[in-house]
């Protein structure tokens, strides 16, 4: 159990940090260039890990990579982006408190990893308390920035369900580092087609873009994947729900926003659920068993026993 709490403390370090980028770019970043923006977040993330992977993706995992890239960087970068700028840094981080009932359903289809009760429970207790939080005087609702939250929901979720069903292949850093990368440069071409020439940029926005792209990205991502490899999604999923938490917390801290009784509430059912629905024992075992055995078919040879020719084979395994 001791490791386990590792790996969810590991995991939390990502719905943290992207609670934290909903702020940044509010509030630094430009709001009429959305595909610049994702650009900048994602390809200098990529370059930063590929340079410490140095693994180059074989066969299949460079198509893999390539839609991993368009759903977990290309599509979901833009989507927060328009969804940061158009709504307050509570409402817009609130939305994604679905993402514990989506993984939960999508793992179970997808994956075979049928939720407890009490995880169920929990992701219904997380939405109620995220229902509160949204019910503060300042909240605001624009269309627009709803749809590109749901939207980027469901992109995110595909491509985090596709991640851990694709396990067996390449490592984390590796994965992480390719899909950054390429999802960044389709939308390099995308935004200089599109939208013309970069911003300019003063002293904040550089900085502001340094953490959406090292912290809310390189680390938060390689944080993210490594705990879909090591835990249940249904866990990852209410990791998750620490992002409105920190939104709603930086919207008051930092950007003036209201707090109130019901919100607060609503941030301790958050805690709750997250509690509430942490992994066992026996969920770890099962969501380690794919990343524990050796690969199968993929495009990473499995190590040879010293002295055993190459084309004898193990009994008994």
């Amino acid at each position: 159990m001791e490791g386990n709490v590792r790996w969810v403390a590991l995991t939390a370090v990502a719905p943290v940090a992207w609670g934290a980028n909903y702020y940044v770019t509010r509030e630094f970043l430009p709001a009429g260039q959305p595909l610049w923006g994702a650009a900048l977040r994602a390809l200098p993330a990529g370059c930063l890990l590929l340079g410490m992977a140095r693994e180059r993706p074989r066969r299949v995992w460079w198509g893999r990579s390539a839609v991993l890239g368009l759903l977990n960087t290309s599509a979901f970068f833009v989507l927060v982006y328009v969804a940061s700028q158009t709504l307050p840094t509570s409402t817009a981080s609130m939305v994604m408190a679905l993402s514990p009932l989506v993984l939960m359903l999508g793992a179970w289809a997808l994956l075979g990893e049928r939720p407890r009760w009490a995880q169920l429970v929990a992701a219904v207790v997380g939405l109620g308390g995220v229902a509160l939080m949204l019910g503060g005087p300042d909240s605001e609702v624009r269309p627009v920035g709803v749809l590109a939250s749901v939207a980027a929901l469901l992109v995110s979720a595909v491509g985090f369900l596709l991640s851990k069903r694709w396990d067996l292949g390449p490592s984390v850093l590796s994965v992480t580092a390719w899909q950054l990368t390429l999802g960044g440069l389709i939308l390099l071409v995308v935004a200089a087609a599109a939208e013309g020439t970069p911003p300019s940029a003063g002293p904040a926005a550089i900085a502001a873009y340094a953490y959406t792209s090292v912290v809310a990205t390189a680390l938060a991502f390689l944080a993210w994947f490594t705990g879909l490899r090591r835990l249940p999604a249904a866990t990852v999923g209410l990791v998750g729900l620490l992002n409105p938490v920190t939104g709603v917390l930086l919207g008051v801290t930092l950007a003036g926003e209201a707090l109130t009784a019901p919100q607060v509430t609503g941030m301790a059912l958050v805690v709750a659920a997250v509690l509430g629905g942490r992994t066992t024992t026996r969920d770890a075992r099962r969501a380690g068993e794919r990343t524990d055995r050796p690969p199968v078919n993929s495009e990473c040879p499995a190590p040879r026993s010293p002295g055993r020719p190459a084309g004898a084979t193990e009994r008994g395994r």
